[in-house]
This record gives C-alpha cells, sequence and structure tokens, in this order.
C-alpha cells in the first residue's frame, strides 16, 4: 500500500484516507468492510464510471450525472471525515 502523503507529512489523515484499502476489501467480497474502512468508496467508483462514460461516449451528455455524484462523493468524504476524527 501507499502511504498517504499527508499523514505522513503532516501527520494528519486526509479526506480520501483509507481509499486503497477499502477498494482490496471490496475485491476481496467484504462489502461492509470496505464501506466501513472508506464510506464514499461506491460513490467513488461512481464517479469514476460516469466520468469514462462521459469521456468515451461523446453521443450522450453525462456532464449533469457527473457533476451530481462528484457533489455526493464529497459530501459523504466531508461527513466521513467529520465522524471518523471527531466521534
Amino acid at each position: 500500500m501507499l502511504p498517504c502523503f499527508s499523514k505522513s507529512l503532516f501527520g494528519v489523515e486526509c479526506l480520501g484516507c483509507g481509499t486503497q484499502r477499502s477498494l482490496l476489501l471490496l475485491f476481496q467480497g467484504d462489502f461492509i468492510g470496505a464501506f466501513k474502512m472508506y464510506p464514499a468508496i461506491y460513490t467513488t467508483i461512481l464517479f469514476f464510471i460516469f466520468l469514462f462514460f462521459h469521456l468515451i461516449d461523446k453521443s450522450r451528455n453525462y456532464t449533469k450525472i457527473v457533476i451530481i455524484t462528484a457533489i455526493l462523493n464529497a459530501i459523504i468524504m466531508i461527513v466521513a471525515y467529520y465522524f471518523k476524527h471527531f466521534y
């Protein structure tokens, strides 16, 4: 696993800490464990899927879906970060 640059340099976890471990748990089939490790994992995957479609399929407009999933992902990341550090 790659170390978190923010955590190793400043001693504070970033909003994306846990993504690698969560992906590993997801590939192993532990869907609940992946969510507990990084709650934004599923919205992150959806975001990248729609971003891929947006870049590949020029006949359809995926802009609104990409923006909505990005905002939803950011909200989940911030709320999860808050709960991880303060509760």
